[in-house]
C-alpha cells in the first residue's frame, strides 16, 4: 500500500472515536476530527480488511469471471474473483485461495498489478490486484454463503460489457484497467 504524502497542513487529527458496530466483515466507527483550519468534523468510517481482486485468463485467451447476486444493490453482478484476506494471510495466498474457491483454478503465474483503495472517503478496504495466467484445475469448496456461477468471456466481449454498463463492479473495472496496462497482459 502506498499513501500520497500529505502536506502537514492537510492532515486531519482524530480527537475521539466511537465504535458503533462490529460485524463479521466490517466495523463501523464515528470519529471526531480536528481540521487543518481549526474546525471540527465527524468522519464515519467502515473498517474492512485488505482484499484481493484477480484477473484470470485461461489458455484460450478468455477472461474468467464470476456472477453472483449482491444483496446490497439487489442485483446479480459480473465480477472478477475477489475476497478478503484472512488474518495472517498474504495477498498472494489470498488471491490463489479466492481463485480456487470461486473458479476452480489456480495460477502458475500470478502477477501483482499493484492496488487501490475501494472508497477512501469512508472505507478502509485496500484491494490488491493480480493477473492470473497459466491456469490449472485446483478446486476448493466455495464459502457456504456464496452462490457463484463461473463464466468466461473474450477480452473484446468484456470491454463491450464494461462500456455498455453491463459490468458495473468498480473493482472489476479498475483491475481490468490495471491488467491491460501491464506488460504481462497477453491479450489485445
Amino acid at each position: 500500500m502506498s499513501n500520497s504524502d500529505p502536506k502537514q497542513d492537510d492532515i486531519e487529527y482524530k480527537i475521539d472515536s466511537k465504535k458503533i458496530f462490529s460485524g463479521q466483515i466490517i466495523d463501523v466507527q464515528v470519529d471526531q476530527v480536528a481540521l487543518p483550519n481549526g474546525k471540527r468534523a465527524t468522519r464515519e468510517i467502515v473498517a474492512h480488511a485488505q482484499a484481493v481482486v484477480i484477473v484470470p485468463i485461461d489458455a484460450q485467451g478468455n477472461l474468467i469471471m464470476v456472477s453472483q447476486y449482491r444483496y446490497a444493490v439487489n442485483s446479480r453482478m459480473l465480477e472478477f474473483p475477489a475476497g478478503g484476506l484472512d488474518e495472517g494471510e498474504s495477498p498472494e495466498d489470498c488471491a490463489q485461495r479466492e481463485l480456487r474457491e470461486e473458479t476452480g483454478f489456480a495460477s502458475e503465474k500470478l502477477i501483482n498489478l499493484g492496488g487501490f483503495w475501494s472508497a477512501p472517503g469512508f472505507l478502509t478496504e485496500y484491494l490488491n490486484a493480480f493477473l492470473a495466467l497459466d491456469l490449472y484445475d485446483s478446486n476448493l469448496e466455495p464459502d457456504p454463503d456464496e452462490l457463484i456461477t463461473t463464466c468466461s468471456f473474450s477480452f473484446s466481449k468484456v470491454k463491450c460489457m464494461v462500456n455498455s454498463g453491463e459490468i458495473q463492479d468498480s473493482k472489476t473495472i479498475a483491475a481490468l484497467y490495471m491488467a491491460i496496462n501491464s506488460s504481462d497482459f497477453p491479450l489485445t
